[in-house]
Formats: C-alpha cells, structure tokens, sequence
C-alpha cells in the first residue's frame, strides 16, 4: 500500500465548502483551508476551518476567478498561530475534473507566496459539482506533488484518488461486496481497537475483505478461559499478545496484508501514534475509558470510528437468573458529528468508576470477570455467536458507509440496536443525537495528545 499523503475534510468542512463554492449562480469561487498535518509513515492533513472569499471581493467567471491577496495575507497570518498548512481551493462549476492552465499559472502565484509566508508546505485544490475533490501539495512553494486521497469522513465516507482521477478509471465507488471493493479496500488504512471477542472477529473480516493495512491495538494476553471466543487462538497461544496472534493467523492467509501490531492499551502515547495513521477505526472495547479516546481520536484526527457493543442482562427471579435480553449495539460516528458521550454509551460517572476500579484492583477484577453478562460472574461466557452477529454488522456498517448499497440514506443509522429475545432491531437516524461534547476537531498530535494530560510526553507507556 503506497501511499503518501491524504487531505481529509470532516462532514461540517465539507458542507461549508460546498455551500460555498457552489452558491448556484454557475460562477467559480474560492475558500483557503486551514489544515492540521499529521506526520508519521504517511501524511494527513486534517481540514480544521475555513476561510471563505466573499464574492463581492473577486472576479468570477465560470471557468476563472481572480481574489485579493489581502486573504492569502490573512491565512497565512492564522496559519502562523497554529502551525497550519494552507490549502486554497476553488470550484469548477462547469465540472472539470482536472486543473485548467489557468490553475496552473495562479499556483505559480500563489504557492510560493504561501510557502514563504509559512514557511512550509501548501496546497491547492479543485471541488466539482458532484463533490469530488482533486488537490495537489507542494514543498518549496514548487513541484507539485499529488495528494493521493481526499477522504470526506460524514455519514458516508467519501474516497477521491489521484491515481483514479488522473488516470480516467471510474472515480465512484464500485458496487459492494464485489471483486471492486476489494480493490479499493485494500488501498485503506483501518485500526481495530481491541482484538478480543468483537475485535478478533472484526479484524478477521477485515482481513478477508482485502483491507490493505490493519492496525491491531491491544494490550492483553490470550488466556484459556477466552479460546471460546477469540477466533484463531489455541491452547498453544496461550500466554502470547493477542495482537500477535491475530496478526499471525491474518498472515497466514492473506500475506499481502501489512499489519502493524501495538501491544499497549488505547490510553498510550504508542497506541495514539500509530492509530493516527489510520482511515478509520472500529472501536472493539469494552471499557468507557477506551470509548471516551475513541471519541477524541475521531474528533482531534478526523477518523471516523464504529464502535460495537455486546452485552446480555439477566433477572433475578425465585433466586435464579434467567436472560431479559441478548443485545449488541452499533455507533458510527464521524468527525463533528455527535460523539458516544453524546449519545449516552458512556458518561462522566463511569469514567469515574472506572478509574477507582482500577485504584481499587478487587472490585476492577470483578467487573472484568462479570464481562459481558450482567449480574453473572462467568469467566468463560460462551458468547461467541452473538459477538460474531454483532461484529459482522459492525463490518457491514462501514462497509455500507464506503459503497453505499442501502435503499435509504445512512444518516438514518447512526446507531443500531438488534435483540435477540425480542426478534427486534432499530435505529435512530444522526439527528437524533445532539452533538454537544465538542470535542476539539482537527488537532491532530498536538500536545497533551488528544488533549488528555495524561498522554503528555513526560508519561511513558506501561
């Protein structure tokens, strides 16, 4: 999987942009982004605001625009307080997919100015009507180089390649579950968070799927009393990380596959630095603390993140317990859309209670032995049908996100819930969710990570 450099723009950047750019008058406008860049094997530049040129303050033709310099000025004054590379971007109302001579000559302008007012690397790029996004970087204010992908990350996730575009091949998602997406999926970068009785399975799929790299993010050994529910793992891979032996067995059958392995909890610098690098995530955990970093790392470095859970409760009833319900539950959530925090699967309480269980090692390890069935100790639940249920939807999700295949829109499934008792499933649509944690959006690596002081650079990782 070679890639270099991916601009990503959030679901509120995107609608901003295209409200702007495209005012329905047929002419081109303008806007400059200011974006956080994201280092480590790849690049990625988060699109975090907006600078939009009025209309009134430019010449605009359908297929040319001249705008002030006092903008550039003004961007590059903004970028300076925050450390931000500079992409100016304009539309093509005619549907040009492709930057005109015209482009050409105003980045010979413009670039140089913005590499020296910046001191360092810019970009421009075009946006279509259709919302496809076409951009070029450069270093030195000279050369351009292509952007690989532009990743719109909303309730659908929208990929544009260079490589696509440039070369004429179809730029529309390929229908799914077919030979197509298994093309484009291995151009992707995914993290599994939590390789267990969820994430194992999750991360088999994936691999099967053709994803081209997976990142697998766990700190916890194989043990015997869960070989019930971690596929691949045996008797002999006991005593061994989990994220070697899911990363083995991934090898074995599909060698293309680079995966990256990162033996540590969410909560450390190791596991947010590698997990940055990723084009999305699944979120397979069952604590509030990992949810509550899955929720920043979807905020400060724009990856969108599903997020599974599973969980049985019971009844006490003549002094024994009997089942209420088998659930499992499926969030999406994207860059400045609303949060798991704000949608209750986690809330200030039992972050706290989490924390004085783990200050209070006997009552942490009764809440981990009563794992997935309330109100039961068992620590060898046999749960693995419903983890597979749970986290073949979870797959599916993001796969419907991707190649959108559904007869109604996937904003209408934030969330599902399926009930095995009842026979039931539901779900609630984006806007049922009021976005109110506000999360940071865009910050990328800056320090403290994530903005959690317990992540700064004087705390090493366990």
């Amino acid at each position: 999987m070679k890639r270099d450099l991916t601009l990503v723009l959030p679901h509120v950047i995107a609608g901003r942009l295209r409200q702007h750019l495209f005012p329905g008058d047929g002419l081109e406008a303008a806007a400059l982004l200011y974006c956080t860049e994201v280092r480590g094997r790849r690049r990625r530049w988060l699109a975090r605001d907006i600078l939009p040129v009025p209309y009134s303050a430019c010449a605009r033709a359908a297929d040319s625009i001249t705008w002030p310099g006092e903008y550039l000025e003004t961007a590059i004054d903004e970028a300076e307080k925050r450390g931000d590379i500079v992409v100016a971007i304009h539309s093509h109302p005619g549907g040009l997919l492709a930057f005109s001579s015209t482009d050409d000559d105003s980045d010979r302008l413009v670039m140089p100015a913005l590499w020296h007012g910046t001191d360092r690397a810019c970009g421009s790029a075009i946006m279509t009507p259709d919302e496809t996004v076409l951009a070029r970087a450069y270093r030195a204010g000279a050369n351009a180089l292509p952007v690989d992908l532009v990743l719109t990350a909303a309730p659908d996730i929208r990929l544009c390649w260079h490589e696509d575009i440039t070369s004429g091949r179809p730029i529309t998602p390929p229908m799914a579950f077919g030979s197509g997406m298994t093309e484009w999926l291995r151009r992707l970068s995914v993290c599994v968070i939590g390789v267990s009785g969820t994430g194992s399975i999750v991360a088999e799929q994936l691999a099967r799927l053709g994803v081209g790299e997976i990142i697998l993010i766990d700190f916890d050994c194989i043990e015997a009393r869960n070989l019930n529910r971690i596929v691949n793992a045996s008797l002999a891979d006991c005593g061994q990380l989990k994220v070697d032996v899911i990363a083995a067995s991934i090898r074995r059958h599909h060698p293309d596959c680079r995966v990256v392995t990162v033996p540590h909890a969410l909560g450390t610098r190791e596991a947010v630095l590698t997990a940055s690098e990723a084009d999305l995530a699944f979120s397979c955990v069952d604590t509030a603390e990992g949810r509550h970093i899955a929720d920043r790392l979807c905020a400060a470095l724009c990856i969108p993140v599903m997020d599974v859970g599973v969980t049985i409760p019971t009844v006490e009833v003549a002094g024994k317990h009997r089942i209420a319900e088998v659930c499992g539950r499926i969030d999406y959530i994207f860059p400045s859309g609303s949060s798991l925090l704000d949608r209750g699967v986690y809330d200030a309480a039992l972050l706290e209670a989490e924390y004085l269980a783990r200050v209070a090692p006997d009552t942490h390890a009764r809440r981990i032995k009563e794992g997935y069935i309330r109100g039961v100790i068992d620590e060898a639940p046999s749960v693995i049908s419903v983890n597979m249920r749970a986290a073949s939807a979870c797959v599916i999700e993001a796969i419907a996100r991707l190649f959108p295949f559904r007869e109604t829109p996937n904003a209408g499934r934030a969330r599902t819930i399926f009930m095995l008792a009842e026979g039931e499933e539901e779900t609630w649509p984006e806007t049922a969710f009021e976005p109110r944690s506000a999360f940071p959006l865009g910050t990328g690596l800056c320090e403290p990570l994530l903005g959690l002081p317990a992540l700064g650079v004087c705390r090493s990782a366990a």
